[in-house]
């Protein structure tokens, strides 16, 4: 047994490695296979059509600007983004500065920006208060976020009960956002299965989303748990779990 372990420390160390290396979002490489029909919108597609139509647009949490560099290109007048993590936020303002896109590094929770500031809030897996973007919101303005769904890899939780659970997001940000003056314009739920090459994989992810399991060691005190989870959960698609996606949009009175 001890031998077992220390071959999969040796197998998980690597992505483990380059987890802590990790900057930005760009996921390609690790990314799940999707199994089944994905979600009934394009996140990207309505975000380019609505910065098409502001005059200002203030991006949250941007990540590494992925992308906001490719549907930033449609954008009709300012647009601000932020990034609260100190890794990420240096390597959004190489991506974006050059496109005139400034990134102010910020919370999420307390916007610094005055009352009013925006046409349009985006905000793509990022925490937010619904009466924060309310407030930096111009009349007329509007709001169009993806969060990940509290469904997302619950397959994990019988060996990792620690898990953050969110609760449901759709429901407190759409309570949220209506006690705050807003009116939603659309709220939608996809849930579906995304199959992973390998535990390597969903380690990695793990490793750079420390929040989904609070004090996560997958070399340490959680390899055992991983190591049943992998035998229970893989097959000829690779380790399955579940992906659940929510969007809201709203808009704000003149």
């Amino acid at each position: 047994m001890a031998d077992d372990a220390e071959r999969a420390r040796d197998r998980l160390r690597p992505c483990v490695e380059r987890a802590a290396q990790a900057s930005g979002w760009r996921l390609d490489d690790v990314a799940p296979r999707r199994l089944g029909p994905g979600e009934p919108w394009r996140y990207a597609t309505r975000a380019s059509e609505m910065l098409a139509r502001a005059g200002s647009a203030l991006d949250m949490g941007t990540g590494g600007g992925e992308l906001l560099e490719s549907v930033g290109a449609s954008r009709a007048g300012r647009l601000v983004a932020t990034e609260p993590w100190a890794a990420n936020a240096p390597v959004a303002a190489r991506r974006l500065g050059p496109l005139g896109i400034p990134v102010v590094k910020g919370s999420s929770l307390a916007l610094p920006f005055r009352a009013g500031a925006f046409d349009l809030v985006l905000n793509r897996h990022e925490e937010l208060d619904p009466a924060e973007v309310a407030r930096v919101l111009a009349p007329g303005g509007s709001v169009l976020t993806q969060q990940v769904g509290r469904g997302t890899w619950a397959e994990l939780r019988p060996w990792f009960p620690r898990m953050h659970d969110p609760g449901d997001l759709l429901e407190a940000y759409a309570d949220g956002m209506r006690a705050a003056g807003l009116r939603i314009v659309r709220r939608d739920r996809h849930a579906g299965p995304g199959a992973y090459r390998g535990l390597e994989d969903v380690v990695f992810i793990l490793c750079i989303a420390p929040w989904t399991i609070p004090g996560f060691d997958p070399l340490g005190r959680d390899l055992r748990a991983l190591l049943d989870a992998e035998a229970r959960l893989s097959g000829p698609d690779g380790i399955v779990l579940t992906e659940e996606l929510l969007l809201l949009e709203a808009t704000k009175g003149p």
